[in-house]
């Protein structure tokens, strides 16, 4: 079971980067995605999430707007696409994924998600 990051790189301020996240092992085409990130001194943000294949997004404050999550069952990948990048939004980068519906509505469950990636850093310049 696994879930590989790429996409991650260097990016100027108001910039864009996508994020793909390629899971192997299983299928996570009826669970829950999600993308998290961790930056130095801070705790670990979840960003946005789907609690299944048919479900609507929920998006934390901070990335509304700007990023955009999605999934391709058929690839069995998930991406998170990233506009109008800010200094603040430098950190590691991490999927999430569940073979089962894992319910996200209000907020990103930290907690909930079986199988993580190993992350991918994305860091803005101002």
């Amino acid at each position: 079971v696994q879930l590989v990051e790429s996409g991650g790189g260097l990016v100027q301020s108001g910039g864009s980067l996508s994020l793909s996240c390629a899971a192997s092992g299983f299928t996570f085409d009826n669970g829950g995605i999600a993308w998290f990130r961790h930056a130095p001194g801070k705790e670990r943000e979840g960003l946005a999430c789907i609690t299944a294949s048919d479900g609507s997004p929920f998006y934390t404050d901070s990335v509304k707007g700007r990023f955009t999550i999605s999934r391709d069952n058929a690839e069995n990948t998930m991406y998170l696409q990233m506009n109008s990048l800010k200094p603040e939004d430098t950190a590691t980068y991490y999927c999430a994924a569940d073979e089962v519906p894992t319910l996200c509505i209000e907020d990103v469950p930290l907690y909930d998600y079986d199988n993580w990636g190993q992350g991918t850093q994305v860091t803005v310049s101002s």
